[in-house]
C-alpha cells in the first residue's frame, strides 16, 4: 500500500498542535504523566488516520477505452441531467469564462448529465481521469464551504476544474472541497494540456468532498444510479454510444 508523500506536512502540523496544546496544559499545572497518558494516544490515533487517509492503493484499470470510469472513491450522491444552456449557465456561474466554453466543442448544443460522487473522510481521496485523452486545467476557483452533500456546493464551493478529451468525447471534472476538506491538487502540467490514460493518478481532494463529472448526455449511456458505490479507475459510469465512436 503506498502512501502518498503529502501526508507529511499534515503529521506535522497534528504533532506541532499536540505538542503546543501539552505545553499549555503543562504551564496551567496538569501533571507531566497525565499529558503523556492522553498526549500519547492521541498522537498515535492522528498519526494513523493521516496515513490511512493519504493511502494510494494500485488499481488494474480495465482496458476498455469504450466505457467511462468513476474518477473518485465514494457514493454516487446524484445524476442529474441538464439542457445545453442550463450546462453554460452553470460554468459560467461556477467561473469558467466564455472563451474557456468555446474550446470545447465536444459540449456544444447538447445537453449534458452531471454524475456527483460524494467521499467521506473515509474513502481514498486520489482522483484518476475517467476517460485516455488529452487533459487540461481550467483553473482553480476560491469560493464557498457548504457541505459537498448539498447540490448547491455543485456550483458556488471552492473547487479546480479540469476538461479531459479524446477524439470521441470529453468530460469536464470539478474537484469539489467543503468545510473540512481546504486544498484540491492538479498533478499534471497546469499550464499546457497534458496526455492522460484512463485511470492515470490526476489529483487528489483533502479531507472529505466531492467530484463532479459532466459528460455530454448523447454520447454515453449510464451504468450507474444514485447510491451505488464507485471506485475511482475501475466502476463504469457510462459507456459510449455506438454513434460516438465514428
Amino acid at each position: 500500500m503506498t502512501i502518498r508523500i503529502e501526508v507529511i506536512p499534515h503529521i506535522g502540523t497534528s504533532w506541532l498542535g499536540v505538542a503546543a496544546l501539552s505545553g499549555i496544559a503543562l504551564l496551567a499545572g496538569v501533571s507531566g504523566g497525565l499529558i503523556l497518558l492522553v498526549a500519547g494516544p492521541v498522537l498515535l490515533l492522528l498519526t494513523g488516520y493521516l496515513l490511512w487517509f493519504f493511502r494510494d492503493p494500485e488499481r488494474l484499470v480495465p482496458d476498455n477505452p469504450h466505457r467511462i470510469v468513476s474518477g473518485a472513491d465514494g457514493k454516487v450522491s446524484s445524476i442529474t441531467r441538464h439542457s445545453s444552456t442550463q450546462f453554460h449557465d452553470i460554468c459560467l456561474r461556477s467561473g469558467l469564462t466564455e472563451q474557456v466554453m468555446a474550446r470545447m466543442p465536444e459540449f456544444s448544443g447538447k445537453p449534458v448529465v452531471r454524475i456527483s460522487v460524494f467521499l467521506s473522510l473515509m474513502d481514498i481521496h486520489v482522483n484518476r481521469a475517467p476517460i485516455a485523452g488529452t487533459s487540461e486545467f481550467l483553473g482553480y476557483f476560491p469560493g464557498k464551504h457548504l457541505l459537498t452533500i448539498r447540490e448547491k456546493s455543485s456550483e458556488v464551493n471552492q473547487h479546480n476544474a479540469i476538461r479531459i478529451f479524446n477524439e470521441h468525447t470529453g468530460c469536464l471534472i470539478f474537484q469539489i472541497v467543503g468545510p473540512v476538506a481546504r486544498r484540491v491538487v492538479y498533478w499534471p502540467d497546469k499550464n499546457q494540456p497534458a496526455p492522460v490514460r484512463q485511470g492515470e493518478r490526476i489529483g487528489m481532494m483533502k479531507f472529505g468532498s466531492r467530484l463532479d463529472i459532466y459528460l455530454p448526455e448523447p454520447d454515453i449511456r449510464l451504468l450507474v444510479s444514485p447510491g451505488d458505490r464507485v471506485v475511482s479507475g475501475i466502476t463504469p459510469l457510462a459507456e459510449l454510444e455506438v454513434s460516438s465512436l465514428f
